[in-house]
């Protein structure tokens, strides 16, 4: 199982936007590292505020490696974005996150 650390390079969690640094590293310990935007309103929707933006994004990269190798995550991206190539992402995100 891989091992996923989030590290937030926005000092402000309430800015529009928040940008985080991932990083994916496997059993076999090569690693991945990944920037990943948020935005406010995505961050509200998928979680209603419950959870924090860090959970959030582990969260979404724990689905993205069920369904795809840690070397076909875009290096760079808006967290809105894997809705379009995952259509099932935000009903499953935010099941998950309302436990």
């Amino acid at each position: 199982m891989s091992q996923i650390s989030v590290l937030p390079l926005s000092a402000d969690p309430s800015a529009d936007t928040q940008e985080f640094d991932v990083g994916v590293t496997s059993d076999d310990k090569t690693k991945t590292t990944h920037q990943v935007l948020v935005r406010q309103e995505t961050y509200q929707r998928l979680t209603g505020g419950l959870k924090s933006a860090e959970e959030l994004v582990k969260a979404s990269f724990e689905f993205l490696l069920e369904r795809e190798p840690k070397e076909s995550i875009l290096k760079r991206f808006d967290l809105d974005k894997i809705q379009g190539y995952f259509p099932e992402y935000e009903t499953v995100i935010s099941a998950q996150l309302a436990k």
